[in-house]
């Protein structure tokens, strides 16, 4: 019989993934309206981490800064009223103005400049992730999280099989923690099975929020955020 020592330890429980929420913030007031419903009634029914909302960082955009402020005002409020933070994609003097909870940043370059103005309390993520390196590098670099896989503001995205292998090869090999962008419930469960520390969806809830909300959180594990 082989020494009780020699035998392995089982491998400790992961815990289950938690939702984070893509929510395009650039809209009119109405469809604005819309999405904050859309974020409290999902909030309902499946425990989610954290709402990216992804306003136009155009100049155009930032121009009329403080008009978009106001617009946005009730998404972030939907967003602390579910215990999600709430994250500005790309502009860290929105994300100010908004009292958001930080910022996600495309590339290395924008992370490395945001970093000093979120510091201490501001999460800073890092998304536009176009190789193993500049993972590597954002989280050398002091990012709160790295995300694969998102799609551009017009949809477009990287091939799944390059989001699944590189959220995989994260989920071995380092200690912060991996955002993994689903399209479809099918993505969801395997990005899961890969490891996934949060996933990431958009229309997949912002759709249906109470059904989409509840389809989720069966592939996450059924944790829910509110009874």
């Amino acid at each position: 019989m082989a020494p009780l020592m020699s035998r392995s330890r089982p491998e400790p429980q992961r815990p289950a993934p938690r939702l984070y929420l893509l929510v395009p913030a650039t809209g009119d007031a109405e469809e604005i309206a819309r999405l904050t419903d859309a974020v409290g009634r999902a909030g309902g029914e499946v425990d989610i981490a954290a709402v990216l909302l992804r306003a136009d960082p155009s100049p155009a955009a930032d121009a009329n800064g403080d008009v978009l402020s106001e617009r946005l005002r009730p998404l972030v409020a939907a967003c602390h009223a579910i215990d999600a933070a709430c994250l500005i994609e790309g502009n860290t003097a929105l994300a100010g103005a908004l009292e958001a909870d930080g910022a996600h940043l495309d590339g290395l370059a924008a992370l490395r400049a945001a970093l000093p103005v979120l510091r201490p309390h501001g999460i800073a993520g890092m998304g536009g992730i176009r190789s193993k390196h500049d993972a590597m590098s954002a989280g050398e670099a002091g990012a709160d999280y790295v995300m694969f896989g998102e799609p551009d503001l017009s949809g477009r995205r990287p091939a799944f099989d390059t989001t699944l292998e590189r959220t995989d090869w994260w989920a071995q090999l380092f200690e912060p923690p991996c955002v993994a962008y689903a399209g479809t419930l099918e993505e969801v469960s395997t990005l899961v099975a890969a490891g996934a520390d949060f996933i990431a969806v958009d229309t997949l809830v912002l759709d249906d929020p109470v059904a989409g909300a509840r389809a989720i959180a069966a592939r996450l594990g059924g944790e829910m955020a509110a009874g």
